[in-house]
C-alpha cells in the first residue's frame, strides 16, 4: 500500500506502556485560569492545562531502563556509585575528563560564571540565552552576541543560522583585548533564535580562533543532541556519521560544557558541568559544596544520576533523534501548509511562531508574542510560552526593554511525550487564532519581577 502512494510512514521508536489523563477545561474556566494567572502561561496550574507546550526541560517522559535505574540509587552522601556511572556516561559520549553534577542547567551556569568571569570581563556568544546571560552578569560581566546576522532573520534558511560570526568575535577581541574576553559561550541548536544548530565548520575555525587569542571556549551543550542530527543531515561528509560520534566529535572543539540534563539526557531533574582542564575543575569542585552540594552529588539524589547515565546513552540513538526531530517537523510542516508565519528551517525541539508577523499590528511594547501564548490557551488549552521582549528584559545600564528583532511565541515539544493526534490539535488551534489575529488587542506589563521577568511577571489586556 506505501508504495502504491509513493510514500514512506514512519513511527516512533517505543510504544507507551503508562498513560496520563488529560482534561480541558471549558472556555469559561480557561477565562478565568488566564486571569488569575495575569496573562502569563508559567502561572497557571498544570492542571488547567490540556496540551503542555510551555517547554522541554524536564517535561520528557522516562524509560522503563531509567525507572528500573531509580531503584538503584545509591544515596550515600560521598562517593555515590550512580555519581562514578554518570561520569563514566559524560566521557564516553560527551568526552570531557572531570564532572561535576548540579542540580540543575542553571546551577552550572552560575558556577561557570563564578569561576571564570571577573568584573568587567566580555562573554561573547551566539545568541544570548536568559538565565545563561543572568549568570554572566551577576559574576560582573557582560555578554555580547556574536551570531551571524541571519540568526536573527526568521525567513532566512541559512542551515546553521547559530553559527558565530567569527569576524565580529575576532574584532571584538582585537578591540577589547583578549584579556577582556572570559570565555566564548557558545550553544548548540540556538533556542532564542529557533532552536537553530551551529556547524561542525564552524566550531572546527572558533577552535582556531579562539587558540590564536588564547580564549577559553565552553559548550552550552543541553541540545547538541539535536544540533548533531542536523550535522548528520546538512553538513557535507557527516552523513554516515553517527549522532553519537558527531556528538563527540563537536565537544571535542571546546574546552568544557555546562548542561540541562532536563533536555537531551531525558530526566525530569539534573545538570552537570564537564571540563578538561584540572584548575578550572579543582575551583568548580569547591564551589559546589557552597551551592549545591558536595562535588559527587552536586544536589541530586543517587537516583537521578542513576536516570541521568542512562538517558545520556539512550539519547544518542539514531532512531530515537529522528522520531524526535520528526515529530517537531509534523508540526511545523502543518503549520507552513497553512501560511502560518514560524522561523525557518524549522529547529530541534520547538515550532516558534513568528508573532511580529502573526501581529503585525501591535507594537513590540505591547508585547506580541506574550498575547499569541494567552490567545493559544484561551483557544484550545495549548499552553506556549514567550520568547519576545519580555523574555529579553532590561538592559542593566538604561533600564529599558531589549528590544530583540526576533519576537516569539515558542510550542516546545516534550520528548517521547505526546503523539501525531495531539500535534494536530495544536496547529488547528495556532490557525484558529491566525484566522481572527486582526480583531486581537495587546497587554500591558503589570507586574515586573528584577529578575528573569517572564517567569513571574503580570500582564492585562489593553
Amino acid at each position: 500500500m506505501g508504495q502504491q502512494f509513493g510514500r514512506q510512514s514512519w513511527a516512533e521508536p517505543w510504544k507507551i506502556k503508562m498513560v496520563e489523563p488529560l482534561r480541558m477545561l471549558t472556555r469559561e474556566e480557561r477565562v478565568d485560569a488566564l486571569q488569575e494567572a495575569g496573562f502569563n502561561t508559567f502561572l497557571l496550574p498544570s492542571e488547567a492545562v490540556y496540551i503542555d507546550l510551555l517547554t522541554d526541560s524536564g517535561t520528557s517522559a522516562m524509560s522503563d531502563r531509567q525507572w528500573a535505574g531509580m531503584m538503584l540509587g545509591d544515596e550515600a552522601y560521598a562517593g555515590s556509585r550512580n555519581y562514578y556511572r554518570l561520569e563514566e556516561a559524560v566521557r564516553e559520549h560527551y568526552g570531557y575528563t572531570h564532572i561535576v553534577p548540579t542540580h540543575q542547567g542553571r546551577g552550572a551556569e552560575h558556577l561557570l560564571s563564578q569561576v571564570l568571569i571577573e568584573p568587567g570581563q566580555l562573554v561573547p556568544g551566539n545568541m544570548y540565552f536568559t538565565t545563561t546571560r543572568l549568570h554572566q552578569e551577576l559574576a560582573g560581566g557582560s555578554f555580547v552576541d556574536v551570531i551571524i546576522d541571519e540568526a536573527h532573520d526568521p525567513a532566512s534558511l541559512h542551515p546553521f543560522k547559530g553559527n558565530v560570526d567569527l569576524g565580529k568575535l575576532e574584532d571584538l577581541i582585537r578591540r577589547e583585548g583578549a584579556a577582556r574576553v572570559a570565555y566564548v559561550s557558545l550553544a548548540g541548536t540556538v533556542n532564542m533564535a529557533g532552536g537553530q544548530p551551529v556547524s561542525m565548520e564552524n566550531v572546527r575555525a572558533l577552535r582556531s580562533l579562539c587558540d590564536r587569542y588564547d580564549v577559553p571556549l565552553y559548550l552550552d551543550a543541553t541540545r547538541m543532541v539535536e544540533n548533531a542530527f542536523f550535522i548528520q543531515e546538512r553538513e557535507p561528509g557527516f552523513g554516515d556519521w553517527s549522532i553519537a560520534r558527531i556528538l563527540k566529535s563537536f565537544c571535542s572543539y571546546t574546552d568544557g560544557a555546562w548542561m540541562s540534563a532536563k533536555k537531551d539526557n531525558l530526566v525530569n531533574i539534573g545538570g552537570w558541568l564537564a571540563v578538561n582542564d584540572p584548575a578550572v575543575f579543582d575551583e568548580l569542585r569547591n564551589l559546589v559544596v557552597v551551592y549545591e552540594g558536595l562535588h559527587t552529588y552536586g544536589g541530586l539524589a543517587g537516583r537521578d544520576m542513576e536516570a541521568m547515565a542512562i538517558g545520556i546513552s539512550e539519547a544518542v540513538a539514531d532512531d530515537y533523534v529522528r522520531a524526535r526531530i520528526g515529530q517537531v517537523r509534523y508540526l511545523g510542516d502543518l503549520l507552513t501548509d497553512w501560511g502560518i508565519p514560524i522561523v525557518l528551517p524549522i529547529g530541534g525541539h520547538a515550532i516558534f511562531l513568528d508573532a511580529r508577523r502573526f501581529y503585525d499590528h501591535l507594537p513590540q511594547d505591547e508585547f506580541p508574542a506574550q498575547t499569541l501564548a494567552a490567545e493559544l490557551y484561551l483557544d484550545s488549552g495549548v499552553r506556549a510560552m514567550e520568547r519576545g521582549i519580555a523574555s529579553a528584559g532590561r538592559d542593566p545600564v538604561t533600564g529599558d526593554h531589549h528590544r530583540p528583532r526576533l519576537e516569539l511565541t515558542r510550542l516546545t515539544i516534550p520528548r517521547r511525550v505526546y503523539t501525531q493526534a495531539h500535534m494536530d490539535v495544536v496547529a488547528e488551534s495556532v490557525n484558529r487564532v491566525h484566522e481572527v489575529r486582526e480583531a486581537t488587542r495587546g497587554l500591558r506589563m503589570t507586574h515586573e519581577p528584577k529578575y528573569l521577568r517572564f517567569f513571574q511577571a503580570r500582564f492585562e489586556r489593553l
